[in-house]
């Protein structure tokens, strides 16, 4: 993967890896769960092969330097909690958008939080972004504390900009720009 250097991540409790094919399966899991994909701009997943296309989509995002997503593991067990995202990656403007996903019986313990840290020092230190953005439903008070935490400020909202099995919902728009993130990081 010539575009992206120094993977995997390691935070203190996980490690941040590209995925393998041999992820398939817990990959399901977690986006087969309701409440996992609940303010997700697509539906739950419902079979293997979708877990399959998204991994290889994914190696193709790596490869060609356009997205990175990694994979988050606990390092104390190697079990698969999630992954997260930077995508849609600008490289003359230095921006990219962020997204993450973790497994229901994982939310509460810091996990994100921690991830997160690390994937946007990484873009911030390594791909020299200036800003990430981040597209969250509004209702999903967990993840806009996430980023919030982080140092994202809301920006915007798009009114009913998607319609996911005919559920319409809005999105607030997030952004952290990288000479807040270094400012943050100072402390």
């Amino acid at each position: 993967m010539p575009a992206f250097k120094e993977l995997p991540l390691k935070t203190p409790r996980l490690r941040l890896r590209p995925a393998r094919e041999d992820d398939a399966q817990a990959l399901l899991e977690i986006f087969a769960e309701p409440e996992v994909t609940r303010y997700w701009s697509a539906a739950a997943w419902t079979d293997i092969t979708q877990a399959r296309e998204r991994i290889a989509r994914d190696l193709r995002g790596l490869e060609s330097g356009d997205d990175l997503v990694l994979m988050i593991e606990r390092a104390e067990d190697a079990r698969l909690l999630g992954r997260c995202t930077l995508f849609r990656i600008d490289r003359e403007c230095r921006r990219a958008e962020i997204g993450y996903a973790l497994a229901r019986p994982a939310w509460g313990q810091g996990y994100m939080n921690e991830a997160l840290d690390a994937l946007l020092r990484y873009g911030f230190e390594q791909l020299n972004l200036n800003r990430v953005e981040a597209d969250v439903d509004p209702r999903n008070t967990g993840s806009t504390r996430a980023l919030e935490r982080l140092g994202f400020r809301q920006e915007g909202l798009l009114r009913e900009r998607w319609i996911v099995m005919d559920e319409v919902s809005d999105s607030a728009m997030f952004g952290l720009l990288r000479a807040e993130w270094m400012r943050q990081s100072a402390r």
